[in-house]
């Protein structure tokens, strides 16, 4: 008899990611693919990127051997699509149950089903979760209402700086240079204050999220400018997080997205502050979120040994 396999997804806006695992945490078939969030791609473009990863995941794989599967989806249920016609053309006989990516980023970072999960990338939210599943969330509001301490909060206010130096006919220095140059190319002359006004308007506002590496690599650098937006962004994050966390709680906190990754500065802020606020409580850092999502289908299966299969299966490739 065939033993039984476990299938996770993590779909985003910019990739697709598959695991396909033995409930030993043996990956026996892995794939990455184009982003397939139905929100920013379409429906129709997000299920062609589901398929075509999920197929070559697949391959050489009997998808019948697939006993559960957990699909984490960018922005939650609101974007939830009917892949139905997906898993019945991949010749699945369970359709993956679909979990928010809250869900999915905290169990990418500990076992523990309670606990708390803080994510900054594009956009910023904090959830509290029991069993795993977020019972309440702060933040994540959109760049329009909140995301504050996010990747787009941090390029939104690198180029209101700058512009606030030009305005006052100043150097441009650290992360307002910085910005001034990802956006127009280094060392634009010329009118900068209707040259930047016209580049920042020119893209969704959302965009200003590429800019936040170049924040965070100023602070690296120890630009005092780049270094006081890191802090107020991390006391945003900070506050984002207390909304949902006891005062006085140990349960573990994961952090997680392309800003509070373990080498940020933004992440050091954050964890400093965690540690101060809640000492003795554990701080992870997620891991790969396909590999987390197939943990959560064997833990559907009330798999043994599920400690140390998620330790394999998070560090999946």
């Amino acid at each position: 008899m065939s033993t039984p396999l476990v299938l996770g997804l993590d779909v985003g806006g910019t990739a697709t990611r598959v695991v396909v695992a033995d409930l030993d945490g043996r990956v026996v078939g892995a794939a990455r693919g184009d982003g397939g969030n139905p929100v920013s791609h379409g429906g129709a473009a997000a299920s062609r990127s589901i398929a075509d990863s999920l197929d070559r995941a697949l391959a050489g794989v009997d998808p019948a051997r697939v006993a559960a599967g957990v699909l984490g989806l960018a922005g939650g249920l609101v974007s939830a699509a009917d892949l139905t016609e997906v898993w019945s053309a991949a010749g699945l006989t369970v359709a993956p149950r679909q979990v928010t990516d809250v869900e999915l980023a905290f169990a990418a970072g500990t076992s523990s089903p309670v606990g708390s999960v803080l994510i900054s990338g594009t956009g910023a939210v904090a959830g509290e979760c029991r069993d795993f599943n977020p019972v309440r969330l702060a933040d994540g509001h959109g760049w329009l209402l909140g995301d504050r301490g996010s990747g787009y909060w941090l390029g939104h206010a690198a180029v209101r700086l700058a512009l606030a130096r030009i305005d006052r006919g100043e150097r441009l220095t650290g992360p307002a240079r910085a910005v001034v140059d990802g956006l127009l190319g280094v060392g634009e002359a010329g009118n900068l204050r209707s040259a930047l006004i016209k580049a920042v308007h020119a893209e969704a506002p959302v965009r200003l999220a590429r800019l936040a590496p170049m924040v965070l690599r100023a602070a690296e650098a120890g630009e005092p400018e780049a270094l006081a937006l890191v802090e107020e962004a991390a006391g945003h994050l900070l506050a984002t997080l207390g909304t949902v966390r006891a005062v006085g709680s140990v349960d573990p906190v994961v952090l997680a997205g392309g800003v509070l990754s373990p080498s940020s500065p933004l992440a050091a802020a954050v964890g400093g502050r965690i540690a101060e606020q809640w000492p003795g409580a554990e701080i992870t850092f997620a891991g790969n979120a396909a590999g987390a999502a197939a943990w959560l289908a064997a833990r559907s299966l009330a798999a043994p040994g599920l400690d140390g299969l998620h330790q394999k299966l998070v560090g999946a490739l």
